[in-house]
């Protein structure tokens, strides 16, 4: 038995030909569809890159607890726990987070691993002289992320040097390696298509266009102050982004197809969240609610098992359910603190694991979906208080928590999942101050799936609270955090 998931990052669901889209160039999409199990109800759980990853090694929600941050000591890691039984697991990719403060103990989890260098602002290439860039970025832009991208544009030259190229032939390589051996996990995961939407020439001329604007590839993260010209021109970057994902999903198809893998290889295709290219005026995430076209995520499953494919599911399905999923796969035993459900049964034949579905960033609205109806429940005072942190890893994205943070810090005692061992409970650390403004948000996602008039009903926001609080208290929510949403 062998398993192969192959990760994009910021894959929009509502782009993509399965799930409806008719003018993105990505036939390969299609063809995965036909060779799979396609989730209608997939959502994610917390936001964003790093916390996704996190669930997806342990199985249970992260953000009701801590921000953006590495795995804990006494975290479930689902590959860790794999390569103790026995399943070599390899992990290749492009992701920039892995090698930073707070990503720095995830891709050690694996039995090996291939780093590939270069994405978005990496600190890769080092030159000290400012690097030319398109005048219209302005060096008002030119903040430390941007700056590094374009010195590292620099040296990716024809397609073969991007690191998505890079990573999926390294994916590639370890399977024609290890084809002829069994009990493997191997994760390919490219960071793209992630904002910066920059992808070589022939994909962009898939999308002709008159654009005579500013140079657009990197979206803000905040509201759309652009032009229709400018929004338009960047929704074609991400499409032409996205058509290069397509052309390497189609590679790992082609191996599949040639070493005869489907027989004996799960295969799984997902990512960790949606992006806003406009709607809703915002661009990106992190911000705004989390609307539909950030967490309704796309997810292919195709398992040997059942030997299903080209059938569609309805059942509530999130990414905390990958890892219990992969475990029980190959024959080891699920721990205890793992929320999620293993799918084999729900890819066979739609067998439900859930009624209800929480997502959420730490400090933002806090969601619940029935798969028809999302609430979205905002901080009721424009603080965001009271809220902390429980970690024993008090690392940021790119820092470490600072002096000032910790100061206030004290030992929290253990919750059931931390394995007997008190935390760290620190004060503010990613508090969200905009969430309160765009205050507590009902939608029916089948009478208005683009979320444009929420629906005011006593009636059903009562039901929804409910599932909520029983969400809520499934994952042992910290006190404070009802008394943020107004539920104490």
């Amino acid at each position: 038995m062998k398993a192969i998931m192959l990760m994009f990052d910021t894959l929009n669901r509502h782009l993509l030909p399965p799930y409806g889209c008719d003018w993105i160039h990505a036939p390969n999409f299609r063809r995965l569809a036909e060779k799979t199990v396609v989730f209608d109800q997939a959502y994610v759980g917390s936001m964003p890159c790093m916390p996704a990853r996190r669930e997806l090694h342990t199985g249970r929600h992260n953000f009701l607890h801590r921000s953006w941050g590495p795995i804990e000591p006494f975290d479930d890691s689902m590959p860790e726990l794999l390569g103790n039984s026995g399943v070599y697991t390899h992990l290749s990719t492009d992701h920039q987070h892995y090698w930073e403060d707070g990503g720095a103990t995830y891709h050690t989890r694996y039995s090996s691993c291939e780093l590939i260098r270069g994405q978005e602002g990496d600190p890769w290439k080092g030159e000290v002289a400012d690097p030319d860039h398109p005048e219209s970025i302005g060096m008002k832009a030119m903040n430390k992320l941007v700056r590094q991208d374009w010195i590292n544009r620099k040296y990716v030259r024809e397609e073969k040097d991007f690191p998505q190229a890079r990573t999926m032939e390294n994916g590639l390589e370890f399977i024609r390696t290890n084809r002829h051996e069994d009990r493997w996990f191997l994760q390919i995961e490219t960071f793209d298509p992630h904002e910066p939407f920059y992808a070589p020439q022939k994909y962009r001329d898939l999308y002709p266009h008159d654009y005579s604007g500013k140079h657009f590839d990197w979206p803000p993260y905040g509201p759309v102050t652009e032009t229709k010209e400018e929004v338009d021109h960047l929704r074609f970057e991400y499409a032409a982004l996205l058509s290069m994902c397509d052309r390497y999903l189609g590679k790992v198809l082609d191996v599949m197809d040639e070493l005869d893998l489907w027989k004996d290889t799960l295969l799984i295709v997902n990512t960790d969240h949606g992006f806003l290219l406009g709607e809703h005026d915002w661009w990106a995430k992190s911000i705004m609610p989390y609307y539909d076209e950030i967490a309704h995520m796309p997810l292919f499953i195709w398992d040997p098992r059942s030997g299903k494919r080209g059938e569609r599911r309805q059942s509530l399905v999130q990414t905390i359910d990958l890892a219990p999923t992969l475990l029980r796969y190959f024959g080891v035993g699920v721990p205890k603190d793992m929320q999620g459900k293993d799918l084999e049964a729900t890819i066979a034949s739609d067998r439900p694991v859930r009624d209800s579905a929480i997502f959420g960033m730490h400090g933002g609205h806090v969601n619940v979906t029935d798969g028809r109806y999302v609430y979205m429940r905002a901080p009721v005072a424009e603080t965001n208080e009271p809220l902390f942190n429980y970690t024993l890893m008090p690392t940021h994205m790119r820092s470490r928590f600072s002096s000032e943070e910790l100061r206030g810090a004290v030992l929290q005692p253990p919750f059931s999942f931390t394995k007997g061992m008190p935390t760290l409970k620190v004060q503010g650390v990613g508090s969200h101050k905009l969430a309160h403004s765009f205050g507590t948000l009902l939608f029916d996602l089948q009478a208005d799936p683009k979320q444009q008039h929420p629906i005011q009903d006593a009636v059903l926001e009562h039901k929804m609270i409910e599932l909520l609080k029983r969400n809520m208290e499934a994952s042992e929510a910290p006190p404070e955090q009802y008394v943020r949403l107004g539920l104490a």
